[in-house]
């Protein structure tokens, strides 16, 4: 359930990163619209209320080279994700130490990765102030119990449960309160999802309302079998794999024989919160023959995977129900 950080998936915005930094000399600023801009240090962060939590981070084109018809992007399987322990401080501790003044309206964040041309725009993300400070969103400086990797964000990463990992801004560095929306590239032009349900779109469809994509949505997957697996007809099998909610828990996985005619309720494993991944568990006998397995799951927010995938011009967001083909023989 927990992915190892030596098998967590990287993904940089920009290749132009330092090459080492030094714990002991690094600083954090927090400053804008702020009572008192701050300067802390590693130690002043560890010295504050340590707080951990599980949760996903997933590529917001995760899965998108499964995307017909084909979009640009990084061609992802479905491998942009992984599930950790982050330990960390509370953003909203950190921004109540600066004093948020009133009229504030976003906070924007900022890592030490830089353009590799002069006119690249810097990789800046930003979150509503309420968001910020709902006692959620974390600045972490360890993964899994472990210093935080030096390619997943090294010393400190911004953590957004339950929102795509375009968020979580690695080698954070900056953070700036706003009293205005952030206008930055990648708030205005990147990362954008038509304003429809499931994010989905015609590809002939032109003019829609776009927005910045924002919360994740539920998935779930086969572990243990895939299109192809042989397996013995009318003989108990064991199917197992794992489900996230998105943005809250999973409410429950159901697991389909007959390509989703009917549909069985599966069982879950142990559950390390709303934001982690969840082991999902049921057994079954196929009759002889091909067999479509499908594997669905509802949030605890009543969310449930199509059937359909989406469709938009980034490859965003997909979480159509997984099916795989099994022989029994």
């Amino acid at each position: 359930m927990i992915t190892p950080n030596d098998q967590f998936y990287v993904r940089w915005h920009w290749s132009n990163l330092p090459t080492q930094v030094d714990a002991a000399a690094f600083r954090l600023q927090i400053r804008g619209q702020v009572n008192m801009a701050l300067t802390l240090s590693l130690r002043d962060l560890l010295a504050m209320r340590a707080v951990d939590l599980v949760a996903v981070n997933q590529c917001s084109g995760n899965s998108r080279g499964f995307t017909q018809p084909r979009v640009p992007g990084a061609q992802w399987g479905n491998g942009a994700m992984g599930n950790a322990r982050w330990t960390g401080v509370r953003l909203k501790d950190v921004l109540d130490r600066a004093g948020v003044k009133a009229g504030a309206i976003a906070v924007r964040f900022n890592g030490l990765d830089e353009p590799v041309m002069p006119d690249g725009p810097d990789f800046m993300k930003s979150l509503s102030v309420d968001h910020a400070r709902d006692g959620e969103v974390m600045i972490a400086y360890a993964m899994n119990g472990a210093q935080l990797p030096f390619l997943n964000g090294f010393p400190l990463r911004l953590i957004v449960p339950g929102w795509y990992s375009t968020y979580w801004v690695k080698m954070l560095n900056d953070i700036e309160v706003l009293d205005k929306p952030d206008d930055n590239f990648w708030m205005a032009k990147a990362y954008l999802i038509p304003d429809t349900p499931h994010a989905s779109m015609n590809p002939s469809e032109k003019e829609l309302k776009m927005i910045p994509i924002n919360r994740m949505v539920p998935r779930s997957f086969f572990t243990n079998a895939k299109t192809g697996d042989g397996v013995s007809a009318a003989a108990p099998i064991a199917l197992r794999g794992i489900a996230f909610g998105g943005d809250s828990g999973v409410g429950r996985v159901d697991l389909s024989i007959d390509g989703g005619t009917t549909w069985q309720e599966t069982q879950l494993g142990p559950d390390a919160g709303k934001y982690s991944f969840r082991r999902w568990q049921a057994s079954i006998t196929p009759a002889r023959g091909e067999r479509t397995l499908m594997v669905r799951c509802t949030s605890a927010a009543g969310d449930t995977q199509p059937l359909e995938a989406n469709w938009n011009p980034s490859g965003f967001m997909r979480n159509a129900i997984e099916a795989i083909s099994i022989v029994a023989a």
